[in-house]
């Protein structure tokens, strides 16, 4: 079995380089898909409903294989998981170019979530497992800096492609890039053992996940998940009327939550999961609300608040499992990983009907043309404010709840110790 293997630093660093590249291919079929959105609508005459469904498959199979991968990894290694990947990316590439029916767009796009899925599920315990401490976080973060990265990247080639004329097919083609480079590096190579022994079971695994803690932060999984993807996803379609470019809004939140994963460790380092993610959910609060009220050159400042709020939710939801929660093991990872998606999934349609709903009532008042596509999409991004909101509130009591359970752990061990004495 591969994970039976030693792992050297070099084949750390080789494993940890290809999860990049997964990761990027991960990026670039969010950003690209979100910048081709309004000319799948258009040519297939879909409307917002019809797009949230397509939507919806991407974060679909993302939980459906990161669960089943959670649950087989110690079984059969992440290099299988990480061979499944690429074939449901490939063939998820494939049948999008090709398929050229909504039908066909719904499973292609299920495929390339699945193929999502199995990255998540193999990558992050690869690393939680591969490097020790403070390192650990570092490299959690810098591989999660790869989300927004690729986003950025893939978010600019798909604003100049749109530009230069080029059909939605040919952008979809650049996914495939990362895709055959990830192949190559995860090729023949043997993946890290579990850490923690109990962690390698699923007995351990359960044990864990039926805490208080781990339910509660499965709970605020659901949010962060949504308030970085509800927004992100819909930017061509909510910001187009707003005097802004949606695809620059996105490279500018993208860029800026990579430099902010860069520095993650540090930043963790000195504040802390919990300090960080209360953090966050305030920024992130303050840029969904602006948002919804700000049009033309505020609209980039209000993307620079949201960015800041939501570059560490996802990274430092999954450290904070890792090092406060480790019998949760790879299950545990993957659990709080489908569930993000799981949430982001279940409301993308529901994000569609918000904002056909809102067209229809902007309608109503006799607002038309650019006008009326504005003040729906404001609303919808107004109704979108009330998850950061709630994630406020949750991660000031998690602030509370760790720091009095490092007082008891603390307390405890000074007890054994004089008793010991």
């Amino acid at each position: 079995m591969e994970t039976s293997k030693s792992v050297t630093t070099s084949n750390a660093n080789r494993l940890f380089y290809g999860s990049c590249f997964a990761l990027i291919t991960t990026a670039f079929s969010f950003s690209i898909r979100a910048g081709i959105l309004p000319q799948l609508g258009e040519e297939l005459s879909l409307n917002a409903t019809q797009l949230g469904f397509i939507n919806q498959m991407w974060f679909l199979g993302f939980p459906i294989s990161m669960v089943i991968g959670g649950l087989i990894y110690h079984k059969v290694g992440g290099k299988a998981i990480m061979q499944f990947a690429f074939f449901a990316h490939a063939v998820g590439i494939l049948m999008t170019i090709y398929s050229g029916s909504y039908t066909g767009l719904l499973i292609s796009t299920l495929l390339i979530g699945l193929g999502n899925g199995c990255t998540e599920a193999a990558c992050n315990p690869m690393i939680a497992d591969a490097y020790q401490g403070t390192r650990m976080s570092k490299m959690m973060n810098r591989f999660h800096m790869w989300f927004p990265g690729g986003i950025v990247i893939g978010s600019l080639i798909s604003n100049f492609m749109t530009g230069a004329g080029m059909s939605w097919e040919t952008q979809i083609w650049i996914i495939m890039i990362p895709t055959l480079i990830y192949a190559y590096l995860f090729f023949g190579q043997a993946w890290p053992k579990a850490k923690v022994e109990e962690a390698a079971t699923l007995s351990g695994n359960f044990k864990a996940m039926v805490s208080p803690l781990f339910i509660f932060m499965v709970i605020c999984m659901a949010l962060t998940a949504i308030t970085e993807f509800g927004p992100q996803q819909w930017t061509s379609v909510i910001l187009a009327k707003s005097g802004a470019q949606p695809m620059l809004i996105l490279a500018l939140v993208t860029g800026i939550m990579a430099v902010a994963r860069y520095f993650g460790g540090e930043i963790v380092h000195k504040f802390d999961q919990t300090g960080v993610l209360l953090g966050s959910a305030v920024l992130a609060t303050i840029g969904v609300y602006l948002f919804s009220t700000q049009t033309g050159s505020m609209a980039y400042v209000a993307a620079i608040f949201f960015a800041l709020g939501v570059a560490y939710f996802w990274p430092n939801m999954l450290g904070f499992v890792a090092d406060k929660i480790p019998r949760s093991g790879a299950l545990g990872l993957s659990i709080m990983g489908a569930v993000g998606m799981f949430s982001s999934s279940i409301f993308q349609p529901i994000i569609g009907s918000w904002i056909d709903a809102d067209r229809a009532e902007a309608s109503a008042q006799g607002l038309t043309g650019d006008e009326l596509e504005l003040v729906a999409g404001q609303e919808t991004l107004g109704t979108m404010v009330t998850f950061p909101a709630i994630l406020i509130v949750l991660f000031i009591i998690l602030l509370f709840w760790v720091k009095s359970r490092k007082a008891k752990s603390e307390a405890q061990a000074q007890s054994e110790q004089a008793t010991a004495m």
